[in-house]
């Protein structure tokens, strides 16, 4: 028996070997010729017992049909390859035409572009893979900057007269930290209260209540530093809000901390309804002046959409005195809405409780908002735009009464 398998070595060095090497299947001959050379010690074993007998008909099957599997992988294996580099290839065309194609690209995601059913599909499938592979290479270079400026300001604080500054700025900044928060204490025991309405939580997306609790940091910043703070009051506040988890996103332990009143109870219930005045865009009265004994309320609401008479509905519902800014008096206003954002109005409410001036305020209006201020009273400006359009273009006088209104209010106009 050893010297059948010594012939059988020989004769799969001498012939087989060759053979398999010249068609690239050297390495699917190895199992064949163990399955041989394990037939042949079968054989032996099997000489021993003379009642048992070896069927090589279903030998010979056996051995056929796992060839043909293994030649059946490598022949789907080779078409693989040949697919894959196909599609490396056409995607080097089309990275070379100028088409945005992922520089880096790993074989299942071209499998994935593979299967696209349309050609439009497999351009939209690189377009996602290059956008994402760029936000991956931008996000990679503010970490890298993030830790350029970290060693840069590391290398600064290791010089003696950097750390000495660091240090004078470290207590300024504490000293200042501690002068603020005694003038809001101060303001939460006299100052005029200022109320955040927060029941329009059901009217605005997550998105939106983000947004808003945003502004509300940017306001409560804002009045903290200010000469003569707001008391500020987030009424209608409840626990297990989306209003709540936002605000302990941002404040983290501060918000235990931070000089506030927050209730669940509504504004009605907390101060008498004769000093409640709630400031909306859509209200038809106009603010004059400012009043240090009222309280005024902000709705604390930031709607994409622009849902107009929302907060004041909910002030005619509870019976309360309304108003908005005088914008159209100060300013020339362009098209568009009137609303402003809860740090803007925080900006402006700080400044008239401070000044008086309305000039001063309406400087926190974003510029793209208007063309620039009022600089003569309404009825003068009306009388010059008569003469212009009665001069250039000969108009009746009801027709400019016409134009006038759609750019002024009919109040303004009255006035």
């Amino acid at each position: 028996m050893q010297s059948a398998n010594m012939l059988l070595k020989k004769f799969v060095r001498s012939s087989v070997l060759p053979f398999a090497a010249q068609h690239g299947m050297k390495k699917d001959l190895f199992p064949v010729s163990r399955t041989l050379s394990l037939s042949l010690c079968l054989k032996q074993d099997n000489s021993c017992n003379p009642s048992e007998k070896l069927d090589l008909d279903a030998w010979k099957k056996v051995m056929k049909s796992g060839l043909q599997e293994e030649v059946s992988e490598t022949v789907s294996e080779h078409k693989e390859l040949s697919t894959l580099a196909a599609a490396r290839e056409t995607l080097e065309m089309w990275r070379l035409a100028g088409r945005s194609v992922p520089e880096n690209i790993s074989e299942e995601q071209l499998k994935t572009f593979m299967e696209c059913p349309s050609k439009s599909a497999k351009k939209k499938y690189l377009r996602y893979l290059n956008l994402k592979e760029l936000y991956k290479k931008n996000d990679r270079r503010k970490m890298d900057e993030k830790r350029e400026r970290r060693l840069e300001t590391q290398e600064r604080a290791s010089k003696p007269d950097e750390a000495r500054r660091n240090s004078f700025i470290c207590l300024w900044a504490s000293c200042m930290d501690r002068a603020y928060s005694w003038r809001v204490a101060q303001s939460m025991i006299f100052g005029q209260p200022l109320v955040f309405d927060m029941s329009y939580e059901k009217d605005m997306s997550v998105r939106e209540v983000t947004n808003t609790v945003r502004q509300i940091v940017l306001s409560e910043g804002c009045n903290r530093r200010s000469v003569d703070p707001f008391h500020i009051h987030f009424c209608n506040f409840k626990d297990d809000s989306l209003y709540h988890k936002e605000f302990v996103k941002h404040y983290r332990e501060a918000w235990g901390r931070l000089l506030i009143t927050a209730t669940d109870q509504c504004y009605t219930e907390v101060f008498p309804k004769d000093k409640l005045i709630y400031l909306t865009a859509d209200s038809p009265k106009v603010m004059k002046t400012f009043d240090h004994d009222k309280i005024y309320i902000i709705g604390s609401m930031v709607d994409k959409s622009i849902k107009t008479g929302v907060s004041l509905a909910r002030a005619k519902r509870l019976g309360l005195e309304t108003a908005a800014l005088p914008l159209e008096k100060y300013l020339l206003w362009n098209a568009g809405a009137k609303n402003l954002t809860l740090d803007q109005m925080m900006h402006i409410l700080l400044t008239l409780k401070d000044t008086g001036d309305w000039k001063k305020a309406l400087e926190f209006v974003p510029k793209r908002k208007y063309c620039g201020f009022v600089s003569r009273p309404v009825h003068e400006l009306k009388k010059s735009l008569n003469l212009i359009n009665t001069l250039k273009l000969g108009k009746r006088q009801e027709e400019l009464r016409k134009q006038f209104a759609k750019n002024y209010s009919k109040k303004l106009m009255q006035k």
